[in-house]
């Protein structure tokens, strides 16, 4: 295990407690934040997809979000793991859909089309001032990012509680840098890219 691999777990461990502790204490952020994230995509062209997806344990629920972008009349749509170490693939959503296990026990839609988004809400540990994320270590949402963006302009946005900030995230090469995090408390744009 290399040097960053070791500091990835150790932020991990903190992590998952501070999300825990942010979701604990954090009744009504979900609906901030979903205030915050329509701040931002609303002014998107209302032909574009936007992602976001069901939350699983103390992730910040993005579904105020999504269900306020669709009734805007975005097209949404969620992640579905196709297979270990490949990007992700996305369904359409809407309110009611039938949803079924997926790998993960992430549960995602029974049927849809299937799009490619232009902008993401991205589920995160813990992020940074330069929009860096730790995820969970499966490097989906960095693959998926790299390669969205090779093709065309991608926007990617962290959606987590303002209690996951952390000072410096560990990264490596690969590791996706985001446009912006949108907590409850407002929209962090990253000053530098670094």
């Amino acid at each position: 295990m290399s040097d960053l691999e070791r500091q990835k777990v150790a932020a991990r461990g903190e992590s998952y407690a501070a999300r825990a502790r942010a979701h604990a204490a954090g009744a009504g952020a979900a609906r901030l934040a979903a205030a915050h994230a329509l701040r931002v995509l609303a002014p998107l062209p209302r032909a574009r997809v936007i992602a976001g997806y069901l939350p699983i344990r103390t992730e910040i629920d993005p579904r105020p979000a999504m269900l306020a972008l669709h009734g805007l009349g975005y097209r949404v749509c969620v992640p579905v793991i196709e297979a270990a170490a490949r990007p992700l693939l996305f369904r359409r959503w809407a309110p009611g859909v039938p949803l079924v296990p997926g790998p993960f026990n992430v549960m995602v839609p029974a049927e849809g089309d299937w799009v490619s988004p232009d902008a993401l809400l991205v589920p995160l540990l813990a992020f940074d001032d330069h929009g860096h994320r730790l995820g969970y270590g499966g490097g989906f949402y960095d693959r998926t990012l790299h390669a969205l963006r090779a093709h065309r302009a991608v926007s990617g946005y962290g959606f987590a509680y303002e209690g996951q900030y952390v000072p410096e995230v560990p990264r490596g090469l690969t590791d996706a840098p985001l446009d912006a995090i949108i907590t409850e408390a407002g929209v962090r744009t990253p000053p530098v890219l670094a």
